[in-house]
């Protein structure tokens, strides 16, 4: 199903003229994923200037998950394959934001008190939930894929993981180490909840 929030529908102008050329969809979930895993090694250096840097190439990777998709349906480029890479590209960038995020907070002051090392182990665990939550969603997505359902449907013209375009204003606002105290509650307790959605359907 062709998506129609905004952000697909301005990915779609701009992949026209990457049509009728040697560009794949999968050249651009690759560069995706490259950028993606970019800007999570610079949010672990944990530096202003490496955080605003971090922010941008993010925000660049998840506009590069709008597009693959669209070329891949306009060309007539889906395929199961591409599928795959593009999950796991998902998945693992998604991840590492939090563990990249953790991983530049550690020593953070807050409120007078140093967190050390435990910004790192928290990032894991959202890191680790953010995982959980994305395979039970595709697990839910596939199971609704012949009446084009999702697990968590867009509103507005926003898709649910048009959410992922407001992590890079966190970063630059400087409110991170708040994103990854809450994510690292909010991401098990989503996976939870999206694991019992999944299960909810399977029965019925």
């Amino acid at each position: 199903m062709v998506g129609d929030s905004w952000t697909h529908k301005i990915a779609r102008f701009c992949i026209v003229p990457l049509l009728n050329t040697p560009v794949t969809p999968n050249h651009l979930t690759g560069l995706r994923l490259i950028t993606g895993i970019a800007a999570c090694t610079a949010l672990g250096v944990g530096t202003r200037e490496w955080d605003i840097w971090g922010g941008c190439l993010w925000v660049l990777s998840a506009f590069l998950d709008r597009a693959d998709g669209e070329l891949a349906r306009i060309s007539g480029k889906t395929s199961a394959m591409g599928h795959k890479f593009d999950l796991f590209s998902d998945v693992t960038v998604t991840a590492l934001f939090f563990l990249g995020a953790g991983i530049g907070l550690r020593g953070e002051i807050l409120f007078g008190a140093d967190l050390g090392q435990w910004p790192i182990w928290l990032g894991s665990l959202a890191a680790a939930g953010v995982v959980m939550a994305e395979v039970f969603a595709e697990y839910i997505d596939r199971a609704k894929a012949d009446t084009g359902g999702k697990a968590y449907p867009g509103i507005w013209g926003f898709d649910f993981d048009d959410v992922l375009y407001l992590f890079a204003p966190v970063v630059w606002l400087d409110f991170h180490i708040y994103f990854v105290l809450g994510a690292s509650v909010g991401a098990p307790t989503f996976a939870l909840l999206t694991w019992s959605k999944w299960r909810a359907s399977s029965w019925k």
